[in-house]
């Protein structure tokens, strides 16, 4: 194996290669070292399913914002149960979830895009890191098409902020691809799906999506489509 570009190597052309060949690799590089970071969305219950038949023991972990859809829980609970495998839940710390509620209020997130990205840094950003930094890699549901902010993701990336490996197995799955995975596989999902919710965050910061929007319309809906991150996936990694 060789380190290139940041991203282990070892023979593979991640470009070319099926998300299962990503994943298995991933497993077998970094062992419980890696784990798959999961909201539950339609492209998380896919790596989910996908990585239990490669290795059962595959690590997930999540991000509870304290915020979240109780369909989404449902599903965390459906998933636990169906694959018999343990959710590493992340919860964000209280004492800075007070002093920003606080200082802002409960729904600072309408006021303005930086109090908008204060609540996703305290609640998200900041637990992630704190996972992260027990990681070699991290696994994650990002596709190309998502968004404009994901279009130039790659199946491997190093992550420098947390100087880490970051694996993207679907990064050029469509919407039918993904979604003919989990009706082949009968994959447990997010009933939101159902409602028109193809991208599916906190309660207050997520819609259903009118027809013909974007798949990404429904988050943060006041913002530019061109800024609508969280601050979870960094633009600037390398590959």
């Amino acid at each position: 194996m060789q380190r290139e570009n940041g991203v282990i190597q070892d023979g593979l052309d991640f470009d070319y290669e099926t998300a299962e060949n990503v994943l298995r690799w991933a497993l077998s590089t970094f062992g419980d070292k890696v784990a798959i970071a999961s909201s539950f969305g339609a492209e998380d219950v896919v790596l989910i399913d996908m990585a239990v038949k490669i290795n059962p023991a595959v690590r997930i972990f999540t991000l509870d914002t304290g915020r979240l859809h109780q369909e989404t829980y449902d599903v965390m609970d459906e998933v636990r149960k169906r694959y018999n495998i343990p959710i590493e839940v992340c919860f964000p710390d209280k004492n800075k979830v007070e002093e920003m509620i606080g200082k802002h209020e409960f729904n600072l997130f309408y006021q303005s895009i930086e109090l908008r990205k204060l609540c996703c840094y305290v609640r998200k950003v900041e637990p992630l890191k704190e996972k992260l930094k027990h990681l070699d890699a991290w696994v994650c549901g990002l596709r190309q098409e998502q968004s404009v902010t994901r279009t130039h993701i790659k199946k491997a990336e190093f992550d420098s902020s947390s100087n880490i490996t970051k694996i993207n197995p679907l990064a050029d799955w469509t919407n039918s691809d993904v979604w003919d995975y989990i009706e082949k596989n009968d994959v447990p999902y997010n009933k939101l799906h159902d409602k028109n919710y193809p991208s599916i965050g906190c309660v207050p910061c997520t819609r259903e999506i009118k027809p013909c929007e974007d798949i990404r319309a429904g988050r943060w809906w006041w913002e530019d489509p061109g800024k609508k991150e969280c601050g979870l996936h960094r633009s600037d990694i390398k590959n």
